[in-house]
């Protein structure tokens, strides 16, 4: 008998502070940047004990004290479907640590939009499911940019920029800190 998903809070050195996830039996399921705060403050201890948690809670920790490049997390794909799963999938399996693609690359790569009627649209439509990403992060939208610069990003443009730099693509600010 599958379990029931679990959410918990985890602490990051990103400028929104602290991530919920939620990970069922089959991988991660989301990720919010906008984490339920009193949660965090209280130091809850839900999934304690729960592998699920564990694994997750260490790959965050090592991604952001640059032990590891990328999150090598199993994801739970059943909240997606259509172009946005072939999209995400896409781009899940191949933009890997330190690298970036424009959302129309990503839009080609996919092979989810070769009969667009409109090609223009293609790249927003892209722009569109990063925004609609359940898991951000573990299916690294951040790593989508715009063909003339870095494009939007759902958490804001902070958190994009402050992952970019932590992978190498943007070179550090003097104010940039990465995880202690």
């Amino acid at each position: 008998m599958p379990s029931q998903p679990v959410t918990f809070t985890v602490q990051t050195p990103l400028p929104c502070g602290p991530v919920d996830v939620t990970v069922t039996d089959v991988g991660v399921a989301r990720l919010s940047f906008f984490g339920d705060r009193e949660r965090a403050v209280t130091g809850s201890a839900d999934g304690a004990g729960d592998p699920r948690v564990a694994r997750v809670r260490q790959a965050l920790a090592d991604y952001f004290a640059g032990r590891t490049r990328g999150l090598d997390l199993p994801v739970d794909w059943r909240h997606t479907s259509g172009p946005q799963r072939e999209v995400l999938r896409t781009l899940h399996a191949q933009v890997g640590f330190g690298e970036t693609v424009t959302y129309g690359g990503l839009a080609r790569r996919s092979g989810a939009f070769e009969d667009h009627p409109e090609p223009a649209m293609v790249p927003r439509t892209v722009g569109t499911i990063m925004g609609s990403n359940p898991v951000p992060l573990v299916v690294p939208c951040h790593r989508v940019v715009a063909s003339n610069g870095l494009g939007g990003f759902t958490g804001g443009l902070a958190i994009k920029q402050w992952l970019l730099t932590l992978e190498g693509v943007l070179a550090p600010t003097l104010d940039w800190s990465p995880a202690d």
